[in-house]
């Protein structure tokens, strides 16, 4: 992805949303997965929602990004997880 160009300006805010089946495997995935890419400075929020049923959780992150590199690195790492369903 070397040269490759991108319309985000770092340091960036930037929203990921991650979905998987409810449970502390889940939540313990994807923080896990996180503090593996971030400091906590910029972790900026962390908001969680069940689905009607309770079946399903989403978990939507705040992220002050400091690279493309760093949001390819989670993304890559969120989308091999088998806890996580989706990453956007």
């Amino acid at each position: 992805m070397k040269g490759e160009q991108t319309p985000l300006t770092f340091p960036c805010d930037f929203p990921i949303k991650v979905m998987g089946r409810s449970g502390e495997r889940f939540e313990t995935a994807v923080t896990t997965i996180l503090h593996r890419h971030t400091s906590t400075e910029e972790r900026l929020s962390l908001d969680r929602r069940s689905s009607k049923g309770g079946k399903y959780t989403s978990i939507t992150i705040l992220l002050r990004a400091s690279s493309r590199e760093q949001l390819d690195a989670i993304y890559r790492e969120l989308s091999a997880c088998e806890e996580i369903l989706m990453a956007l």
